[in-house]
């Protein structure tokens, strides 16, 4: 896939965490995209969807065939991903520090419908911490206990402000569980990822290779 070439760093730095997620974590399939009762993943990061969709179409959300065309005029695969065009996005993203509150506010709008079994997955880049929205959704769903939140942050060095002692820090002194690991070891990965943490959201901080 071609076109967007400088948000490459950005596909290419969520794909380990991406793939072990729909593999090996994340319950839902092409058969169950509009039942109530999936997983919900939202990508914050959605500048750099090239990964995303390549991780939807080896699951079987759409044909492959799709891949090449990414990009051009006619092609459901924008630079941007939109929900409304492809099989198992759940948001159109791509402007910076909206995924986290709307993950906030999925959670809490299955908790309405009482839907506590679904988990919502979020990914977000460590520069998207540079927004204030996303400060104010950690302040608010550690201390509401939000368990079914689970926020991926994939850390490759591109944040302008960071956080004294660590991103994970910032979530743990909201009352979240915190864990960084290493962005390219897919078993770390998955134990972060299926770590228990009772009436606590999770924050996995995903260390990968600086952005050029």
């Amino acid at each position: 896939m071609t076109g967007a070439e400088k948000h490459a760093p950005a596909a290419h730095s969520t794909l380990d965490a991406l793939w072990v997620l729909y593999d090996r974590v994340l319950r839902v399939t092409p058969d169950t995209v509009d039942d109530p009762g999936r997983d919900r993943f939202l990508l914050s990061k959605g500048h750099g969807p090239m990964a995303y969709y390549a991780v939807l179409a080896a699951r079987g959300f759409f044909d492959q065939a799709l891949l090449p065309g990414f990009g051009a005029y006619d092609s459901p695969l924008g630079h941007h991903p939109d929900r409304l065009l492809v099989p198992g996005a759940e948001i159109g993203s791509g402007s910076l520090g909206h995924g986290l509150p709307l993950a906030v506010g999925t959670v809490l709008g299955l908790r309405a419908q009482g839907l506590t079994d679904p988990r919502v997955w979020v990914l977000i880049g460590d520069a998207e911490l540079d927004e204030g929205s996303n400060h104010e959704a950690i302040a608010h769903a550690g201390p509401a206990g939000l368990e079914q939140l689970h926020t991926l942050v994939i850390d490759n060095a591109s944040a302008t402000h960071g956080w004294p002692g660590g991103i994970a820090s910032r979530f743990a002194s909201a009352g979240w569980d915190a864990v960084t690991v290493d962005g390219r070891d897919h078993e770390a990965l998955h134990q972060a990822f299926t770590t228990p943490h009772p009436g606590k959201p999770l924050a996995v901080v995903a260390r990968v290779e600086p952005k050029n």
